[in-house]
């Protein structure tokens, strides 16, 4: 019996273990792989090895879910040189996205791509292709982008383009195509550039909806109401007219002066592009649909060895040029910078803050860069990557497509809006004492977050707060006391936000559960042009009224709730004491936090009957607050 079954056994390991699956490896895309690698010169080199997995090793490669096929190639800026060998991209049958911008690939655009019949996104712009474009564009029915711009193409632009009916951005700029512009009558088509080709006649009616710099550059006629901004018929000329001879001196003169001026007006012109420049900023904002180009100019030329540095464990793959070029709109201004959120062309959306008067040498900005990277937590926003050159400070990190908790508390209010439930403030208040926590035991407990607001967290997959921007405030140059406390979120004592502190950040997440509490912004108005500081307002209802008037009013429609917010009203008190030393530590906080989420009972009292009790046991440090004469809005 026991040899029967130690067989048996032995049978199930054996046959269990036979039919394991390995690892799917798409080993005929890997081998097209190399043999594009292998045909053509590569300026950089690429970690492209036959003994490594194609999927999670190699650069700029993305497989499918199972890793059975390469799905994605982009490879932009490897200082690719020379035609595209046949027979090794147009193998890759899967690919649904490849991007070869910005190289020194030449010769006529490969024939053989016609066989990539799941492409979705192609991007070739910034080569040296030249020749004709392909006559029929209808193998690629699944088409929604094609960037073929910045080359030297030639001939017309074929008819067949209408027949990619997902066609969503079109962009053959820059080239040297020529005849009528084909009647393109794509729906879904968002996003259209012909400019500065050598094309003719005049512009369908179907592509007058585009604006007119998507045609400028061109020898199109007047003709089927073209945009104003196109080139109209040159006015008749008039006839000469016989001008009265001028004296030398006359002349000397006319031109001295045509100097001065000329110098006058170029003087004022540098002046206002430079002070544009310094309040904008080069990433484009939501109204600037227009691509930008990244230039090559002297700043970027000696700053070659500045690139985008990638924390561990980053799947992004792009470049500076990706994110200067991208899609971009303006989420807001804030103490530090303005952020902006990038849209990728592969469809990756990330959050880029362009960081403003940041003094501190390059060494140790990327000392503080590398320990903030380093976090990893659910309740900590990851930053991604950063940048650093002497004239630009970009970081980049996730975007969360919910918004910030500001933007959830504050957005119009109304019929039709839907309010933050008491679960999810909970939540939001939760999430973020654990990430407060977790921050400040980094760096041998040294790390401040220095900035703790409500534009400053999100909700994670969970929907419990996540902080970002950590860290920031050390780096940054010191602010006058009236702009640095005018958000309402700084502890009194910090008059110089690189000396945040533990206890400083244990303030503003007071603030934040006031807010969370009440719905109201850390300065408000109440209906005059006084604004009004939320923690005085606090402390002085408290200490005349204790009614529920202090609590949100989008709150009081759930049942139950009153004894738990009375509780988060007692803990943002306390946080919010003037004496840094007589605040909680976030440990403690976290743990009274989650208690009020455990703690939920069935039978409460009603708000006054609790609130009265509250009252009668005001910490003696609240007490002192309220009876204090109002301080200055910080």
């Amino acid at each position: 019996m026991k040899m029967n079954l130690l067989f048996i056994f032995s049978a199930i390991l054996f046959f269990g273990s036979v039919s394991l699956p390995a690892i799917a490896e798409p080993v005929e895309d890997k081998q097209a792989l190399l043999d594009f690698l292998h045909n053509i010169h590569h300026s950089h080199s690429l970690n492209w090895k036959q003994s490594s997995s194609v999927c999670s090793k190699w650069t700029g490669v993305t497989c499918n879910g199972d890793q059975s096929r390469v799905v994605a190639l982009r490879l932009p800026g490897e200082g690719i040189q020379g035609p595209i060998p046949p027979n090794t991209l147009s193998r890759l049958s899967a690919i649904q996205i490849l991007s070869l911008r910005s190289n020194g690939i030449s010769g006529s655009f490969p024939s053989d791509f016609s066989k990539l019949e799941n492409l979705t996104s192609l991007y070739l712009q910034f080569n040296n292709f030249s020749g004709p474009l392909p006559t029929d564009f209808s193998m690629w029915k699944n088409l929604s982008i094609l960037d073929l711009s910045n080359n030297r193409f030639n001939g017309s632009i074929p008819t067949s383009i209408s027949n990619l009916t997902h066609l969503t951005s079109l962009n053959l700029a820059n080239n040297s195509l020529s005849g009528v512009i084909p009647d393109i009558n794509v729906p879904s088509l968002q996003s259209l550039n012909l400019a500065n080709n050598n094309l003719t006649g005049s512009v369908p009616l179907s592509l007058l909806r585009f604006p007119s710099w998507a045609f400028s550059g061109n020898n199109l006629s007047s003709e089927s109401a073209i945009p104003p901004a196109l080139p109209l018929q040159p006015p008749t000329p008039q006839p000469p007219r016989k001008a009265n001879k001028l004296s030398e001196p006359a002349i000397l003169g006319i031109v001295l002066g045509g100097c001065v001026l000329a110098f006058v007006i170029i003087a004022m012109l540098m002046v206002c592009c430079y002070s544009k420049k310094d309040k904008e900023g080069g990433l484009p904002t939501k109204s600037q649909k227009k691509e930008v180009s990244l230039e090559k100019n002297a700043s970027e030329s000696q700053d070659k060895n500045n690139r985008l540095v990638f924390f561990e464990g980053c799947n992004l793959a792009f470049d500076l040029e990706d994110l200067l070029r991208a899609s971009a709109e303006v989420l807001g201004k804030g103490t530090f910078g303005t952020t902006y959120k990038a849209a990728l062309e592969d469809a990756t959306t990330v959050v880029v803050k362009r960081l403003k008067e940041v003094p501190v040498a390059k060494k140790e900005f990327e000392q503080q860069m590398e320990v903030i990277g380093s976090i990893r937590h659910p309740n900590v926003s990851a930053l991604r990557a950063y940048y650093y050159s002497k004239d630009e400070k970009l970081t980049v990190s996730d975007y969360y497509e919910q918004g910030s908790v500001s933007a959830m508390l504050h957005g119009k209010r109304g019929e039709g809006r839907i309010p933050l439930d008491w679960e999810t403030r909970l939540k939001i208040a939760i999430g973020a004492a654990r990430g407060i926590a977790h921050i400040h035991t980094q760096n041998g407990g040294k790390l401040v977050h220095g900035n703790i607001k409500a534009s400053n967290i999100f909700l994670n997959s969970e929907g419990y707060g996540c902080i970002s921007d950590i860290g920031l405030a050390a780096l940054m140059s010191p602010m006058p006391p009236p702009a640095m406390r005018a958000a309402g979120y700084r502890a009194p004592e910090v008059t110089d936000s690189r000396k945040a502190t533990n206890s400083s950040d244990v303030y503003s997440f007071g603030v934040l559960l006031l807010e969370l509490l009440t719905g109201k912004s850390p300065i408000h108005s109440t209906g005059g042009d006084e604004a009004v500081h939320l923690v005085r307002w606090v402390h002085s209802v408290v200490r005349e009224e204790w009614t529920a008037e202090v609590f949100d009013i989008e709150l009081l429609r759930y049942p139950n709730i009153e004894e738990e917010m009375v509780e988060m009203l007692q803990i943002g008190m306390n946080c919010v004491v003037r004496m840094p030393e007589q605040r909680p530590k976030m440990p403690d906080i976290v743990k009274m936090v989650e208690d009020i989420r455990r703690g939920s009972i069935e039978n409460r009292p009603s708000t006054e009957t609790n609130l009265e009790t509250a009252v009668s046991t005001p910490t003696p440090q609240a007490a002192d607050e309220a009876s204090t004469s109002a301080p200055p809005p910080q």
